[in-house]
């Protein structure tokens, strides 16, 4: 006979004792009592005007208080042009506030950071047979193993929930710039590397990031490290050197790769590996582009573009190739043939910098020099010559460095390593600016190097020249 079903609260309740009973009620106060002194923070900068009285119309219905404190009467000015206040102010005549008006101003520039009042703050809501039959849900959850799956609903702009995290190599941070993090394509696992000489494996669950292994490659400072296809092996490069490495995990293998024959290269640097694993593509210098057997790691064939290439990458499919020049053109590439099917102009463009595509094939985004992006869907880049982009986006104000889309191609964090806190993350199709992403007035990513997201796009990575991983989790994306 299966016993009685327990809640998690009950469960959480015999674990750790009655205090957690009553955090509810210690998260509600921070709310409801009156500051006694001078309130100072910067929660979050919004856009919106909305005024003080409809952000108290919106907080949660508060008790009323044993005693009331004649002190807290006496209507006290806050200075708001303190440095730590002045961003609070909606007006440069806003020179002064009341405590209870600076009260409401914190909570509702709360609201907004939050997207509204949260669960465990609203006072007047009541338990439902709905919340009961959630916990048995939880229950069932809780009593099974494995993957859990959920498809989540669009992504909505403005304001992206999201957690800070252990830094991803935090057992292991490099004392060098890291060049390279690379989530795997199915294991919930990270790799880092960098100009250290190392490649480290890390598992990733957002709270000890246990190390896996890491392997030292004797005087070769990693210019770029990426997985294959199936994740079995990893392909890294150097910044001055002819030979390559490749690491077979499977089999403990660390396999160099010395010059190919037929590939004319002083170095190789730059390269990328297609969705289906057959074929490696190196980035070369005249405007060469060189495809390889990954079976086999041999030429099978090189392409030239007009100038120098400085940026390439597949389509989700495979069947071809986007090269992105230093000088503003666009060459799209049929791999079968190793054919040019069509060359565009990159509007505004004088310097081409890096290239991404959308995992859905529906995008294509072009980062310059100059820090604008611009992004184009895949079907007139392959029709026409000088394509207008859907959004041109100027969020940086140096050299566009590194792109990544999102795999359900709802996010498009763009970065440049020139400018500390250089890194945006742009919703679509609205492409707007997550305002809450970086954090103001913190210094915390730096110089960005390389960034990834997860496979389902729970996680979000970002490696800097500081050596250190940054790790945040997306609450939005249910998986991994």
């Amino acid at each position: 006979m299966r016993p009685p079903r327990r809640s998690c609260r009950h469960k959480i309740t015999k674990l750790f004792g009655e205090r957690s009973r009553h955090r509810e009620a210690t998260y509600v106060c921070v709310f409801v009592f009156k500051f006694d002194g001078v309130i100072s923070g910067n929660l979050l900068k919004g856009d919106s005007s909305d005024s003080e009285d409809e952000a108290q119309d919106n907080l949660p219905l508060s008790k009323k208080p044993a005693w009331v404190d004649d002190d807290d009467e006496i209507k006290e000015k806050i200075d708001m042009t303190h440095r730590y206040r002045k961003d609070m102010m909606k007006s440069d005549a806003e020179k002064s506030l009341t405590k209870e008006k600076l009260q409401i101003r914190l909570q509702e520039q709360f609201q907004r950071a939050m997207g509204g009042v949260p669960s465990w703050a609203q006072r007047g809501k009541k338990k439902t047979k709905k919340d009961d039959s959630e916990d048995e849900d939880d229950d069932d959850l809780l009593c099974k193993t494995g993957n859990f799956v959920s498809i989540s609903e669009s992504l909505p702009k403005g304001i992206l929930q999201m957690k800070n995290c252990l830094n991803a190599n935090n057992e292991r941070p490099s004392d060098a710039k890291l060049t390279t993090v690379q989530f795997h394509p199915s294991a919930q696992v990270i790799m880092t590397a960098g100009l250290d000489q190392s490649v480290s494996l890390f598992q990733v669950d957002g709270k000890t990031n246990p190390k896996i292994q890491s392997i030292h490659l004797e005087n070769f400072p990693v210019r770029k490290a990426c997985f294959s296809a199936d994740g079995e092996r990893v392909i890294a490069t150097s910044i001055r050197n002819k030979m390559f490495y490749v690491y077979d995990m499977m089999g403990g293998n660390i396999i160099p790769v010395n010059q190919i024959r037929g590939m004319q290269e002083k170095f190789v640097k730059d390269f990328e590996v297609s969705p289906d694993g057959s074929f490696l593509l190196f980035t070369g210098t005249s405007g060469y582009i060189h495809l390889l057997s990954m079976k086999t790691m041999e030429l099978i064939g090189s392409m030239k573009i007009n100038g120098r290439a400085v940026a390439s990458n597949f389509t989700p499919d495979g069947s071809k190739i986007y090269t992105n020049s230093g000088e503003g053109e666009v060459f799209i590439w049929d791999v079968k043939s190793r054919r040019c099917i069509n060359k565009f102009t990159d509007e505004g463009c004088l310097h081409g910098r890096c290239l991404a595509l959308s995992k859905n094939g529906q995008y294509v985004a072009c980062g310059s020099s100059s820090g604008v992006v611009n992004v184009y869907t895949s079907d007139t880049c392959l029709q026409e010559t000088n394509p207008k982009p859907v959004k041109a986006i100027m969020n940086l104000v140096t050299a566009a460095t590194s792109l990544a889309f999102n795999s359900t191609t709802e996010i498009l964090a763009v970065a440049s390593n020139k400018a500390d806190e250089a890194v945006k993350l742009v919703h679509i199709p609205s492409f707007t600016v997550f305002s809450n992403f970086p954090l103001f007035r913190r210094k915390v990513i730096y110089l960005t190097q390389s960034m990834d997201f997860s496979p389902r796009s729970g996680f979000f990575c970002i490696g800097n020249n500081k050596g250190k991983a940054l790790l945040y989790r997306l609450k939005h994306y249910s998986d991994f």
